[in-house]
């Protein structure tokens, strides 16, 4: 417990036993000035490895889940089903990119009341080859779309984040693939929940990547972030012109009423 608040650590993994336990490690050793773990539970949702992922995982200490079909989505929504019992929920991936102490500045913010923390790559410090050119670019183009349809500034899509469970139940999660991250921002903003960012620095990851490590992996990123900013925006669209024919419907409903009144 953390300032009376469970938390519990969601790590999406695929192949990830050359890094797995480092991740796992360094979210056990955060402590809090009586000594006591910070993280509750950790629980890591083995998406389809080849590897001994799921072993060094539960050899580490965290709770291991099975998602054969592949999906970043499907993967964090495999694993939310065992944490119902969290207050706070953290996402890390596991391929030791992000360093677990950077993990505090997002736990505490929602801890003290904002509904979503981002950890933003771009405000941190980047080790050289850590990211590729199109992950870069991706981020940048997907950042400003959102200022540009919803105006907000929003800096990263970072996967390093943290969220209330509160929060994380109104905004019903959905996409099962690389729209993720992006859903949980957009539907955040749309909501008008408190979201923060804060900076953490980024490091060459252990292994081989799935998505970034691929033209497929690349690609499929790329349309699926965008798919998900066009189907949210479309969405909204949809709900707002329902909304105003509702109104109308509703301001000729009173006027009648009145010139009914009135005759009467």
């Amino acid at each position: 417990m953390y300032q009376n608040k469970r938390i519990a650590a969601i790590i999406p993994a695929r192949d990830e036993a050359q890094a797995i336990k480092k991740v796992i490690n360094s979210l056990w050793t955060l402590k809090d000035a009586r000594g006591i773990n910070i993280v509750d539970d950790i629980v890591v949702c083995d998406n389809g490895s080849t590897d001994k992922t799921a072993e060094i995982s539960q050899e580490a200490g965290a709770y291991v889940v099975s998602q054969s079909r592949p999906g970043y989505g499907i993967a964090c929504l495999t694993a939310l089903a065992e944490t119902e019992k969290a207050d706070i929920l953290l996402f890390i991936d596991g391929d030791n990119a992000f360093r677990a102490h950077q993990a505090m500045p997002l736990i505490n913010s929602i801890a003290e009341g904002a509904d979503l923390s981002i950890g933003s790559r771009k405000l941190g410090s980047v080790e050289r080859n850590a990211l590729t050119a199109p992950q870069r670019f991706g981020n940048c183009l997907a950042s400003s779309l959102i200022r540009i349809i919803w105006g907000e500034t929003v800096t990263d899509l970072g996967p390093f984040r943290a969220v209330s469970q509160e929060a994380l139940q109104h905004l019903a999660m959905e996409d099962e693939t690389y729209g993720w991250t992006i859903e949980m921002q957009i539907k955040a903003i749309q909501l008008g929940m408190t979201i923060e960012e804060h900076p953490v620095d980024t490091y060459r990851r252990l292994g081989h990547s799935k998505i970034s490590g691929t033209v497929k992996g690349t690609v499929g990123a790329a349309i699926g972030i965008l798919s998900m900013i066009a189907r949210l925006r479309w969405r909204q669209y949809r709900q707002l012109d329902k909304y105003n024919i509702a109104s109308v419907e509703k301001q000729q409903s009173q006027l009648e009423a009145k010139i009914i009144n009135k005759l009467a």
